[in-house]
């Protein structure tokens, strides 16, 4: 190995010390910084971080050339089959396959492999998957993540989510994945600064974290640490509130801006990715590649290919079987009261005389009180009551007219009570009568989620319906955005959690963004009707979603009122009703229909159709016109791929023994048996489950695991049945403890992991074991070596292991690792070891001329790598050219007809190309890094394999 190449699954001396690197990355002037677990006595298990250059005077590279001998004597050669299946397991797939993410706690639903097997098709992994809501985007997103780990390149993780999300990530990528996600809440924030130094960056105390976009918006602090800070992933959930609208950005977007230049790979999340503007997306896409698109008003699917991936439930259909039940849907109407009816007559002869006919927002202020009186008449009393209090605070006696008419309604709204109420009685008789949803909130998995947009409304509901349901204290809980990150990730466990004792959600529409409400909850009632067909979908897709078991009921609150004007102005709204059961039922993305893509953009159509008095055909005839949207161009129909299709692309590793369980029980065994470990553990075959008290040891190594994961008593259970730790989970949501008392045992999980690299130290200063095998002829030996050629960033591109074969006075001869397994049986866990009397002498002999064997081996396959990389990394520089041409022709464009001075548009200018050179030039750094090899392989010997004389 060269003096320049270090590459993971070296072994080295440092400080008198012997360290194996897991990891190397280059800092930013190319230096080279190396991740590293001790193997040698006083270092033994301790993790550390080394800056090379500064190690150079006590850094040694262990020649593999020369390797020592050590003769296993253990039955069934135990200790070097777990030594090597520890090595193998540190083998990083090369590939552009799938090694681990379809093998985690998830349900292997093959659409989901889809956003992990394109973005590993790319250069960078940098993608958007816009899967429709309930398609299971959370999954899709552990599983790249997972292969990224599985690399080496998923190390340091940020995860930047809205408040109400942060636990329910957290808790479903620990319990499927088990990556580890340290929660920075204002909760867990207090916690960390408990722990660590004043000063410090927790981003780099804790490699892997979730934070809301809201702490990183009002922190100053976190927002500095930031900037300080490189991550291998970043994960941005509900990317379309970083998009960029208009032309100046928001706060969120330059923060995610900010981070898409601080990482490698970039995950977004959103099921609503645009608003129909091509712009808006086009910011997306260039965070995602700055270099993609020149001109954000004009560009092709071509130019964003592979950036993204879209599907809806019709896509993909044929692979779910199913798992997404019919909806059943209903209007519950109950016609209006006199009560209201005098409100609804007062209310529609409201004839302002000053108040700004602009109104409030995009609607008039009329339309503005009807709004709110559709909600309820405690939340129309509200707006008129705030209304009055400001146009009083004013003194102004041009509102006088306009305020005693407020009044008046006012005095009409407090004659609404509960009783006058009928959209609130005709909830009672739905919840209450025998005809209705038959829910009475007895049964703990039978749970109701109400919405509403006004908070005032969700008060009135929770003022009357605990006595008129006789439901227990806390059996009521309210969501909404007024409650801390903690309280509302608590309601969210709370409404998931078998054993508490709320029984029904009032939520405001802060709930209809991501969160899971399925768990226990089939029953979704619209107390309001949304105002926007891309509000009812997200409302409805928090009960309607993949893992759903029961048909969601979904009902819809109507007051009908005799007045005629009212009475036209909500058929409006049960237009966007049908529509929205339409495009379900169709399209599935009622988003199309009012071709805005954006919740507020919605909202004002409808006001629109309000307030001209446009008739319900003319509003309905209005959605159904064809119009050529330039994002549905973008971004198509969806893929539809074929389970067949995809299952060729997963593969599962080579592995020494028949299950994770097998391989760790004989870690923990061999640990305790050879090493004194006094591990304290208990082995059941029956469920292939282990349960393991964490050592000191244990809790030195994982203190930096997240609270939430760390187990009740320090007692791990791990099962490596992925269905029993669904069940676990699901079991977790009926227990007091949250989180699921298995845990998932595969390569992945830290404990895993942990008994990996104690089972390495095992064999120091360079050593591997002899194994004599009965199925190798006499004078017949096989040398087991593993060989790694890097790229310039140390990340594995050649990681292969052979076997170098001689046969007498024969060889060497290349096997791959295929064919030693086939010619040893090493993999069969049937050997037996009869500890002959072998001469090391003349094996250590073999080891020199296997070594190089072996490099030429790996480095011809490195050069036949090297001229594909090389051909991709030309057309990869080639079209950055390109696309840099373009950008600065566009920059040419932009500036040419301006008729400001040149003196204040020459610098402007030069600024922006500064920005455009050095993007590419940032590019162009990153793609030389990452496809130009390094020149030697790293070799390291891995066991001796010879026959017995």
């Amino acid at each position: 190995m060269s003096a320049d190449t270090i590459a993971p699954g070296a072994r080295v001396r440092i400080r008198d010390a012997e360290w194996f690197v897991k990891r190397t990355d280059r800092t930013s002037d190319g230096g080279q910084v190396l991740d590293v677990v001790g193997l040698s006595e006083l270092v033994e298990d301790q993790e550390a971080r080394f800056l090379r250059e500064l190690e150079e005077d006590t850094l040694e590279i262990i020649d593999p050339a020369e390797t020592e001998l050590r003769q296993d004597t253990s039955p069934s050669f135990r200790q070097s089959r777990l030594y090597m299946e520890s090595l193998l397991r540190k083998r990083a797939p090369t590939d552009e396959k799938l090694h681990a993410g379809h093998r985690a706690a998830i349900d292997p639903v093959p659409y989901q492999w889809k956003p992990a097997l394109q973005a590993l098709e790319q250069p960078r992994q940098r993608i958007l998957i816009a899967d429709a809501t309930g398609l299971g985007k959370t999954m899709e997103a552990g599983i790249l993540m997972s292969e990224l780990i599985e690399r080496g390149r998923g190390k340091r993780i940020l995860v930047v989510a809205l408040k109400s999300m942060m636990t329910q990530l957290q808790k479903e990528w620990w319990s499927r994945f088990t990556i580890p996600l340290v929660r920075l809440d204002s909760r867990g924030i207090q916690r960390i600064r408990q722990r660590i130094p004043a000063g410090q960056n927790p981003f780099y105390y804790y490699d892997k974290t979730i934070i809301s976009i809201d702490t990183l918006k009002r922190g100053a602090e976190y927002r500095t640490y930031i900037e300080d800070a490189n991550w291998d992933i970043v994960v941005v959930d509900e990317a379309q509130n970083a998009a960029k609208r208009g032309a100046t950005a928001s706060q969120r977007h330059r923060l995610a801006d900010q981070l898409s230049r601080r990482c490698d790979t970039m995950i977004m999340l959103s099921a609503t990715p645009h608003d129909g503007s091509p712009e808006s997306f086009a910011s997306l896409m260039n965070m995602l590649d700055p270099t993609a698109i020149a001109n954000p008003s004009d560009y092709s699917r071509e130019d964003i290919d592979g950036l993204f991936v879209r599907r809806f439930k019709g896509d993909i259909k044929d692979q779910v079987d199913s798992a997404f039940l019919d909806r059943d849907i209903g209007i519950c109407a109950k016609d209006s009261t006199e009560e209201e009816e005098a409100a609804y007559e007062t209310l529609s002869g409201l004839d302002f005389q000053a108040i700004d006919e602009e109104g409030s927002g995009d609607m008039l202020f009329r339309t503005t009180l009807e709004k709110a009186m559709f909600s309820s008449p405690a939340a129309c009393l509200e707006t008129v009551e705030n209304r009055i209090e400001r146009l009083e605070a004013e003194e102004d006696p041009a509102y006088q007219h306009d305020v005693q008419q407020l009044r008046g309604l006012a005095g009409e709204l407090r004659e609404i009570g509960p009783e006058e109420f009928s959209k609130y009685q005709r909830l009672l008789e739905l919840l209450k009568g025998p005809s209705g949803l038959n829910w009475d909130g007895t049964d703990p998995e039978d749970r109701l989620v109400i919405f509403s947009e006004r908070l005032e409304t969700l008060r009135f509901l929770e003022a009357h319906l605990q006595a008129e349901l006789d439901l227990p204290e806390d059996a009521i809980q309210k969501l909404h955005g007024g409650l801390s990150d903690v309280e509302q990730q608590e309601v969210v466990e709370a409404f998931g959690k078998d054993e508490e004792d709320v029984r029904l959600l009032l939520a405001s529409d802060i709930a209809a963004e991501g969160i899971n409400l399925h768990y226990l909850c089939h029953r979704l009632i619209h107390f309001d009707i949304p105002w926007s067909l891309m509000l009812f979908q997200q409302r409805n897709g928090r009960i309607d979603r993949y893992g759903q078991t029961e048909a969601p009921q979904i009902r819809y609150m109507v007051t009908t009122p005799k007045n005629e004007d009212i009475h036209g102005d909500l058929r409006i709204l049960e237009v966007l009703i049908d529509k929205e059961q339409q495009a379900e039922a169709n399209i599935d993305d009622p988003a199309s229909l009012m071709g805005v893509y954006d919740i507020d953009e919605e909202q004002k159509i409808t006001a629109d159709a309000i307030e001209s008095g446009q008739t319900p055909e003319d509003f309905d005839e209005d959605l159904q016109e064809d119009e050529t949207d330039v994002m549905e161009l973008l971004l198509g129909d969806g893929d539809e791929e074929s389970e067949r299709d995809l299952e060729e692309d997963v593969v599962d590793p080579r592995s020494l023994y028949d299950s994770e369980f097998e391989y760790l029980g004989a870690a923990l065994r061999h640990l305790n048996d050879h090493k004194g470990a006094g591990l304290d553990f208990d082995l059941y075959d029956e469920d292939d489950t282990v349960r393991l008290t964490a050592s000191e040891e244990i809790k030195e190594r994982f203190r930096r695991l997240p609270d939430e994961a760390w187990p009740e008593d320090s007692v791990f259970f791990l099962s490596a049945d992925p269905d029993e730790v669904q069940q676990s989970i699901a079991d977790a949501r009926k227990e007091e403890h949250a989180w699921p008392r298995v845990q998932y045992l595969w390569r992945q999980h830290p404990l895993s992991q942990w008994a990996g690299d104690k089972v390495v130290a095992n064999f120091r200063r360079n050593e591997a074991p002899v194994l004599p095998l009965s199925a190798l002829g006499s004078g017949e030996t096989i040398v087991l070596c593993s060989g790694n050629v890097p790229n310039r960033k140390g990340q594995p591109v050649v990681n292969e292991w052979v076997g170098v074969h001689f046969w007498k006075n024969l060889g060497p001869e290349i096997l791959s690792f295929e064919e030693v397994l086939e010619e040893t049986g090493l993999n069969s866990g049937q050997l037996s070891n009869p500890a002959p009397d072998l001469d090391l002498g003349a094996l250590r002999d073999l080891v020199p001329p296997a070594v190089e064997a072996a490099r030429n081996w790996m480095e011809a396959r490195r050069d036949e790598k090297n001229d594909q990389l090389n051909e991709k990394l030309n057309r990869y520089l080639q079209r950055l050219e390109k696309l840099q041409e373009e950008h600065e022709q566009q920059l040419e464009m932009k500036y040419a007809d301006s008729d400001r001075p040149a003196s204040i548009v020459e610098p402007e200018k030069k600024k922006e190309r500064r920005q455009i050179e050095r993007v590419f030039d940032d590019f162009f750094e990153w793609a030389e890094n990452t496809m130009t090899i390094e020149e030697e392989a790293y070799i390291q010997v891995i066991a001796v394999l010879t026959g017995l004389r």
